[in-house]
């Protein structure tokens, strides 16, 4: 296994898990394997695992970590700045499992492996080697 097919699998997974959360947040996925469904769904969870913050910026938050999940994948998937995207990936990620851990316990958080896709994330921005192949690829 090389480092470049290494790096192109963690580019892609993290952009799609990001995809993926964002499209069960406005019912893109069949209501049997959907986590939310809908945005009043996640605006609920986003609640649950913010409890600290008020509830006049639940829908802020939530509309701010779904605009970042989108840019952030989008971004990993052509290969633009990879290293500062993997790398807020990474944080945003971690504050996310920190935020379940701290609201709700730590199962959740491993459960859903938040730590890690954080962790993937921050060894994704650490991976110097360039992929032009998936790069040239995407640009066709």
């Amino acid at each position: 296994m090389t480092t470049k097919f290494v790096k192109i699998f963690l580019r892609l997974a993290i952009s799609f898990s990001f995809l993926s959360a964002v499209a069960d947040r406005f019912g893109m996925w069949e209501t049997s394997v959907s986590v939310w469904g809908t945005w009043d769904n996640f605006l609920e969870y986003t609640q649950l695992i913010n409890p600290w913050f008020p509830e006049s910026i639940v829908t802020v938050i939530a509309a701010l970590a779904t605009i970042l999940e989108v840019l952030f994948a989008v971004c990993l998937i052509v290969g633009f700045k990879t290293t500062f995207f993997a790398k807020l990936s990474g944080i945003l990620l971690l504050i996310f499992a920190l935020s379940m851990t701290f609201s709700t316990g730590i199962k959740g958080a491993f459960d859903y492996s938040v730590f890690t896709a954080s962790a993937a994330a921050f060894a994704l921005s650490l991976i110097k080697e360039k992929c032009y192949e998936l790069d040239s690829l995407l640009e066709k």
